[in-house]
């Protein structure tokens, strides 16, 4: 019953107290910003099956950054809007509170790859138990853009439903930062975790590990690290959309070439600028399908977006994973993409994989 009530407790806050998201096994109620959210256009050549309220948001981004992204430089892109403001402007337009939680946020240094220092920011529910359970998070981006604050309605989420501590990491972006630094940002940062738990008021024998799009290979890269390394596996993965291949001619791509706001051309920039050279590609932390050992690996969880060039992966992952053992719960949304996991105040599928994500934790946790 405990774990009921915190599922409930979130949704019945993330919002406002007067709409509640209440979530049963049978039953879900649909948030303000889900019904009044929603546009008329017609639908893109890219998108036939997009939803009223995905092409809303999709709309409002093209308005605020309207230049695609392979035409900026990182520096110019990382100080474009985002779907975060393409979401806080719906919202603010329409008189929707914008999404809170009951948590406490702080920022603290810890030691990344070679002991350089990064930035986390964690969020700390304020109700439960003195001593909680810990989700390390890795935001997306494409190792080249993203931060804690772009998907901090994610993070938000997480904290609140599942009642852990959430570690969402800042790790360093390329081309600054070229591969693998990013990736061994992400583990350094699980190991600190695991090794200084109780500095943040977390459960060392509860931590999960979870991400978006490149943070999610980084969840499962993390995982696989840690067994290699000799340090205790996490409890479980999340995985949201995760890139999981290296091969950009698979039937999402082609199908989904142009898609927003993640498109063909779009993962060539970011890999270029990741990416030492074509060859990275080709590295088990890239190529997870195709060349990675995956096997002891702990329980996964794989959420999808339809709309997305990386669908076809994100079910390669899932097929190559339970081919080596590893249980592996995966859910597709259609209608949608890429992106969409922290949009919960507008898009009902966002408000449904918070939830998957927050059932599959809790049960890891316990």
């Amino acid at each position: 019953m405990r774990n009921l009530r915190t599922t409930v407790s979130f949704l019945a806050t993330i919002t406002t107290l007067a709409v509640a998201l209440v979530v049963t096994s049978c039953e879900e109620r649909d948030l303000p910003g889900q019904r009044i959210i929603q546009s008329n256009n017609p639908k893109p050549d890219w998108g036939p099956t997009i939803t009223p309220q995905m092409l809303a948001v999709i709309e409002e981004l093209g308005r605020l950054a309207p230049t695609p992204i392979d035409q900026l430089t990182p520096q110019q892109a990382r100080q474009q809007p985002t779907f975060k403001d393409a979401v806080n402007s719906l919202l603010d337009k329409n008189n929707v509170p914008r999404p809170t939680a009951n948590v406490t946020i702080s920022e603290r240094q810890i030691p990344g790859y070679n002991n350089v220092p990064i930035r986390v920011k964690i969020y700390t529910p304020n109700t439960g138990p003195a001593i909680k359970p810990v989700l390390v998070y890795y935001h997306g981006g494409g190792w080249v853009i993203g931060s804690p604050e772009v998907y901090e309605y994610s993070t938000l989420a997480l904290a609140q439903s599942t009642g852990a501590v959430v570690v969402s990491v800042d790790y360093r972006l390329s081309p600054e930062n070229k591969f693998p630094i990013a990736h061994e940002d992400a583990f350094a940062a699980y190991k600190w975790v695991k090794n200084n738990a109780s500095q943040i008021g977390g459960d060392a024998n509860k931590v999960a590990v979870g991400g978006e799009s490149a943070g999610g290979n980084m969840a499962i890269t993390t995982s696989m690290l840690a067994r290699d390394r000799g340090v205790a596996l996490p409890v479980h993965i999340l995985a949201v959309f995760p890139v999981a291949n290296n091969d950009l001619n698979t039937a999402s791509y082609q199908q989904y070439a142009n898609a927003k706001p993640l498109n063909k051309a779009a993962i060539v920039y970011f890999t270029n600028n990741y990416f030492n050279s074509p060859a990275d590609g080709d590295s088990p932390l890239i190529s997870l399908v195709d060349v990675a050992n995956l096997k002891g690996l702990p329980n996964t969880t794989i959420i999808a977006a339809e709309i997305d060039p990386l669908q076809t992966e994100g079910m390669q992952l899932r097929d190559v994973m339970r081919a080596q053992g590893v249980t592996v719960t995966y859910q597709l949304y259609t209608g949608i993409t890429h992106e969409f996991f922290g949009m919960y105040a507008i898009l009902p599928e966002a408000q449904q994989a918070q939830t998957l994500a927050a059932t599959q934790l809790i049960n890891a946790f316990k």
